[in-house]
């Protein structure tokens, strides 16, 4: 089964061969020599790390009257319901493709039912912070917290899992989706200039040379 996504030109397709697209509508190959343009740096501390560092959880910022959880369940999510009166911004209902398992996911809004879907950063934020976004100023760091490229709506449990994780660390168990996110995941970094560890860059390697 092949996932694909398509935002403002970017598309993004599953695993294939060869030069298939892998991620961010650009091929394996193209993404391994995006790969050679990132530094590679150590860690650094997690000192200061706070989630309000990267502004307000879900803010507006294309300004479009829907906060950005509800664009990209909107985006996500196939056979939508609406709350009435939100001019389709509050997503009560929809079903998940999730692409880091290959489970279908109900979601349903609720207190005790939301989390099962939930969005990723695609970087993590604690990832990003560690690897140059601490140096920013708290308008780049938001842009980033809710830069579409950098969230996907995913099943809740393994959002969970993976944490602050980079590619060295944590992977989509679905094996077919992982040049895509591992694609995305440089897209992401070459974008705002964040820098990969030496394992970090092995595992993106590894993961692209198999697609």
């Amino acid at each position: 089964m092949t996932i694909a996504f398509t935002l403002a030109g970017c598309g993004l397709a599953g695993q294939g061969t060869g030069d298939q697209s892998a991620g961010g509508g650009k091929s394996s190959a193209a993404a391994l020599k995006d790969l050679k343009k990132l530094q590679v740096k150590g860690r650094a501390p997690m000192t200061g790390y706070d989630r309000d560092k990267f502004g307000p959880a879900w803010s507006d910022v294309d300004h479009n009257g829907c906060d950005t959880r509800n664009d990209i369940l909107k985006r996500d999510l196939k056979d939508e319901t609406f709350k009435q009166g939100t001019h389709d911004c509050i997503v009560l209902t929809g079903i998940l493709d999730d692409p880091y398992s290959g489970k279908t996911i109900k979601f349903e809004r609720g207190q005790k039912t939301s989390m099962d879907v939930q969005i990723d950063h695609v970087v993590a934020l604690a990832d990003a912070w560690q690897k140059g976004a601490q140096q920013w100023p708290v308008s780049k760091r938001k842009e980033l917290a809710n830069d579409p490229l950098n969230l996907l709506a995913a099943d809740g449990p393994l959002n969970s899992q993976k944490g602050a994780g980079d590619a060295a660390t944590w992977l989509p168990p679905r094996r077919t989706y992982r040049c895509t996110y591992v694609s995305r995941q440089i897209e992401v970094k070459i974008k705002y200039d964040l820098w990969v560890t030496s394992a970090e860059k092995d595992a993106m390697q590894t993961v692209l040379n198999s697609c």
